[in-house]
């Protein structure tokens, strides 16, 4: 039996949205086209009959999707959360972390003439505010022209 090739407009497999890009592959036996994932029936009326997914070239099922955040550390600095103890009144002791003290600050750089928008802690903003700006980054090893 050939494989026949369908092109649904929309359809949804449980939280996978497959548009026109994707196809469905149908074969009674023998290998299925590239980029097709097989899916088997072994026991019900459509045993022997393999169900492939052609998945678009953007979609990879094994990496996790995860929002994108900014870490909680000074660049300046290299400041990060400390982990403590919580202790209440009965003396019982339970984990937490002091997070920094950061904020976004538009900082002038001379040099470059222009505002600098920086998440920085506050103890660098009192170090910047001392030695400057130039100083306090060349000894981080950060390249203010990127920014």
């Amino acid at each position: 039996m050939a494989a026949q090739l369908l092109r649904p407009s929309t359809i949804s497999f449980g939280s996978l949205d497959l548009n026109s890009k994707s196809m469905f592959c149908f074969s009674a036996s023998g290998p299925s086209p590239t980029r097709c994932q097989e899916l088997g029936f072994r026991k019900s009326q459509f045993a022997g009959l393999k169900l492939s997914i052609s998945l678009p070239p953007s979609f990879h099922p094994t990496t996790p999707v995860h929002k994108i955040f900014a870490k909680r550390i000074c660049p300046f600095t290299g400041k990060k959360a400390n982990k403590a103890n919580k202790v209440s009144f009965s003396n019982h002791k339970t984990k937490k972390l002091q997070f920094v003290n950061l904020q976004y600050k538009r900082v002038w750089w001379e040099a470059g003439k222009r505002f600098l928008k920086l998440r920085l802690s506050t103890k660098a903003l009192k170090t910047i505010e001392k030695n400057g700006l130039d100083v306090v980054a060349k000894k981080a090893g950060i390249d203010l022209r990127k920014e």
